[in-house]
């Protein structure tokens, strides 16, 4: 069963949009999945890189958590996968444990999405929360939030294709 990812709306309100483009990427990220067993999800584009597809899953299930649950909603809500190894703080989720499944990513990445339309769904863009020593608006996150989505997408794209040869799915 292929999933359904519907062209966001060409002429619509600036809400509607921006949260019809994040859908999309969303989208573009489980059809890039779609199809392939753990062992695959598993594989890495190329030495020396280790971005996989299922890493990639739990990055944006950590990312989703870390927009609308912490900075958002000022939630505090632990990291899903380990603490980031990065220095600058950005979320992790990219490294594989042995006891990583798709299943189990794609559930929670599924759950913290759900999460991330609940919270948001009161909100309106201009609506701000502290970030950084300043503000943030909803609509910045949104736009943040495309913007990552899509350069994963890029990388789905290059790992899937070298994984199947399969593009533009």
């Amino acid at each position: 069963m292929d999933i359904e990812r519907p062209m966001p709306p060409l002429n619509a309100d600036e809400r509607t949009t921006l949260e019809a483009w994040l859908d999309f990427y969303r989208a573009t990220v489980a059809r890039k999945c779609q199809g392939l067993g753990d062992a695959d999800l598993r594989t890495a584009s190329v030495p020396p890189s280790t971005l996989t597809l299922l890493g990639l899953v739990q990055h944006l299930a950590e990312v989703e958590r870390n927009w609308f649950r912490r900075v958002l909603v000022g939630e505090s809500a632990p990291p899903l996968y380990g603490p980031s190894a990065d220095p600058a703080g950005h979320e992790g989720g990219f490294d594989v444990s042995e006891e990583s499944t798709y299943h189990d990513a794609v559930t929670v990445w599924h759950n913290e999405t759900a999460r991330s339309r609940q919270n948001c769904a009161s909100r309106g863009l201009d609506d701000t929360s502290a970030f950084a020593g300043g503000e943030v608006s909803l609509r910045w996150i949104y736009v943040h939030m495309i913007a990552e989505y899509a350069r994963h997408c890029g990388q789905a794209d290059l790992i899937r294709e070298r994984i199947d040869g399969s593009t533009g799915v």
